[in-house]
């Protein structure tokens, strides 16, 4: 038998199966002597060849009754018929009866693969040949087994098509096995996938799988992929990065002009607004002992001798290198490098340099020796509050950020993207917020520990357009940890179309991938994903006013009928409206008689106050529904009726305040969605100062809830 190069073949799959349990066909080789077979009896024979992944395609498929010396006759000619591969051998297969249903796939495809973003995964879906149109249907399941169970993979199971198949949950079915042997086979697949990594298999597709008379899922056909062990990880930075990227004591800065208006020119202008104490900040520039009052040192070299926390380089891409490069060679200078240039590892870099950029860093770790951590490049800043520290390059009279300490931390592959939440978004608390670039050397994942490590962030919000490479599973094991700590992760993730992987590419050259994978293995480790940039925004608004809690039960209460009718319509899928008990719904009858609206107001949910009511009627209501079931309540005010003072603050201040303090003294969690034009600003801003999450509609207010209720 022929040795086959990178190509797992049916009989050693079968082997390797058959190792961790599961159950197989008895099989043999015609060329390996005695066969498990009685004459007569139905069997298979397979033409096994080097790289022939579609046997039935080439006619190496045969179906008939055991007769030794006839199959030999056939694997001579099925050879004969595959010469383009090497022949391996002629197997012999059990003919398995299993189970079907008229009209309903019950074959499975079952695939076990070796990520090299994601590590090993299990996807299971409606196999035959009929797979690809099945999966349009009943998109396949993926399981992540270092984030997943297989218990979990069972639960997951239960609510597919085929699952609901297997099991008889289909309408007019019979279960055609039990979730016991179900089980068992997704804990065989699981212990699977560790003799396939000693092996060097890479994949191993199954299909199909079926049921065999005793309800046992069973491979018929199994082929797969042989490859070197996966690549190491990089060696991991120094942690003291994340204290001298979000709380330096001291920084310096590279790059900066004496024409205003320049990239440089403005990080300076932005960083000397912050609360670094006196002498903190200096300036690189050769053969200028002083420049706009700041201390300057001559060149990166200086800094062997006079090391800072944080040095931010905003010049072009070789001289950024060169700078690098030095401070490596030297041996320490900075603990945190901020790159703001591109030009690095991006589509502007046509002469390797980003390569370059990552070899040096790579080989100073491996070595032991010491190392910067490099933020980008290609980054457009960072925001810290709490020392008011901006290093944006983009203007104060653009983005003017004043500081609002908080629980949140954010993280953006896309400067733009960062910028654009924190001028529409003021009112956020917020620990620190990054750009991270084309994370060449300080990755996403990196991120996600350094705010896993400081323990005033209870809420990360992160919008990536592609991973660094192996950074995917990174990213899920550190979502993971936090998840474990009690801190939340909600992701934006671009680049899910062609379009959108190819501009992700040119853009921060990151590696979009394949979304429904990403987004398979982000779910699993914990993440909350939003579908969309507003879903995340509004997400963020109410994580930033409650980092606990996971609000599934919702109460409406608005004075506009058409908020209540919509609001209805959208309480559906992972929450529900929640419900009131008869002597609450009495409660809320005598609240709505003492506020003059009997005849105007039914006592239920979602509760319509009409134009009528006042700021005293909706604190009444709101204080109800937050003593009620329901885990949040969202209040939806048309500000255009004169019952509610909306021009004044000092009418509105204290109501905003009053709800702040109900919502609080709750646990529960409670916001607003203030659905009038422009002129309302103001009273909306007055409502965020006061705490409450904020939003322009009941749609946005739902959606936002909706992406937090679908947490795992």
């Amino acid at each position: 038998m022929t040795e086959t190069t990178g190509f797992l073949h049916e009989e050693r799959a079968y082997g390797l199966l058959a190792a961790a349990g599961l159950r197989v066909p008895r099989h043999g080789f015609l060329e390996g002597g005695s066969l498990p077979f009685a004459p007569g009896e139905p069997i298979v024979l397979k033409g096994i060849a080097d790289q022939l992944w579609h046997k039935s395609d080439k006619g190496a498929v045969h179906f008939g009754a055991f007769d030794a010396d006839a199959l030999r006759a056939e694997a001579a000619a099925m050879r004969q018929r595959v010469a383009g591969h090497p022949w391996i051998g002629g197997l012999v297969c059990e003919k398995v009866a299993f189970k079907r249903l008229s009209g309903l796939p019950t074959e499975a495809l079952v695939s076990l693969k070796r990520d090299p973003e994601a590590g090993w995964l299990a996807v299971c879906g409606i196999g035959g040949l009929q797979a690809d149109a099945w999966a349009a249907l009943a998109p396949p399941l993926i399981w992540p087994l270092a984030l997943c169970t297989p218990e979990q993979a069972l639960a997951d199971l239960r609510e597919h098509w085929l699952g609901r198949t297997w099991l008889g949950r289909q309408r007019g079915t019979e279960a055609l096995t039990d979730e016991t042997k179900l089980l068992a086979f997704l804990r065989g697949l699981w212990k699977a996938a560790e003799g396939l990594g000693r092996e060097g298999v890479t994949l191993l597709e199954l299909n199909p799988v079926v049921l065999d008379a005793d309800g046992l899922p069973t491979a018929l056909d199994g082929v797969g992929t042989l490859d070197a062990a996966p690549s190491e990880p990089p060696a991991a930075p120094d942690p003291a990065w994340y204290r001298a990227l979000v709380a330096p004591r001291d920084l310096v800065i590279a790059g900066v002009s004496s024409r205003e208006g320049t990239v440089g020119r403005i990080i300076l202008e932005n960083v000397r607004r912050s609360s670094l104490p006196e002498g903190a900040l200096r300036l690189i520039k050769p053969g200028a002992p002083e420049f706009l009052g700041l201390p300057c040192l001559g060149s990166v070299a200086d800094l062997a001798a006079a090391p800072t926390d944080q040095l931010i380089v905003s010049l072009p891409a070789v001289q950024t290198l060169e700078m690098v490069e030095q401070l490596c060679r030297q041996g320490g200078g900075a603990t945190v490098v901020y790159v703001v240039a591109g030009g690095l590892g991006d589509g502007a870099d046509t002469e390797g340099l980003g390569k370059r950029l990552v070899a040096c860093l790579e080989a100073h770790r491996r070595a032991g020796k010491w190392t910067p951590a490099l933020v980008g490049p290609n980054g457009l800043g960072l925001y810290s509050p709490d020392l008011d520290l901006n290093t944006l390059f983009i203007p104060d009279e653009k983005l003017p950020l004043r500081p609002r300490p908080g629980h949140a931390a954010l993280v953006s592959q896309s400067g733009a993207f960062l910028i654009t939440r924190l001028s529409r978004r003021p009112e956020l608390g917020l620990r620190a917020a990054v750009a991270v670039g084309n994370q060449m050397d300080l990755r996403c994942s990196d991120f996600l520990d350094g705010f896993g490590s400081d323990p005033a962030v209870k809420v990360v919000g992160a919008y990536l357009e592609g991973f660094a490479p192996g950074d995917l599973k990174a990213t899920a094991q550190a979502t993971a940890r936090l998840r474990a700590a009690g801190r939340r992760v909600l992701l934006y993730k671009g680049g899910r179309s062609q379009e959108g992987m190819a501009a992700a590419s040119s853009h921060t050259g990151a590696l979009a991938g394949d979304h429904a994978l990403q987004a398979s293995v982000l779910r699993r480790a914990g993440a909350m994903l939003a579908e969309r940039i507003e879903a995340f925004d509004a997400a963020l608004s109410w994580l930033g006013a409650y980092a606990e809690g996971t609000p599934r039960r919702v109460a409406i209460m608005t004075n506009a009928g058409f908020e209540s009718v919509a609001s209805a319509d959208l309480l559906d899928g992972p929450f529900r409206g929640s419900r009131l008990t008869e002597a609450e719904t009495s409660a809320l009858a005598e609240t709505i008689e003492r506020h003059g609206l009997t005849g105007l107001v039914s006592a239920r949910l979602p509760l319509d106050l009409t134009p009528m009511a006042d700021e005293a009627a909706y604190l009444a209501g709101a204080r109800l529904l937050l003593a009620s079931e329901a885990d949040a309540v969202v209040v939806g005010l048309v500000p255009l009726t004169r019952r509610l003072g909306t021009a004044d603050p000092a009418a509105f201040g204290p109501f905003a305040a009053d709800l702040a303090k109900a919502a609080r003294e709750s646990g529960k969690w409670l916001g607003v969605a203030v659905e009038g034009g422009a002129i309302y600003d103001a009273y909306r801003q007055g409502l965020r100062e006061a705490g409450l999450p904020v939003f322009l509609t009941m749609e946005e207010a739902l959606e936002g809830l909706r992406v937090i209720a679908a947490e795992l």
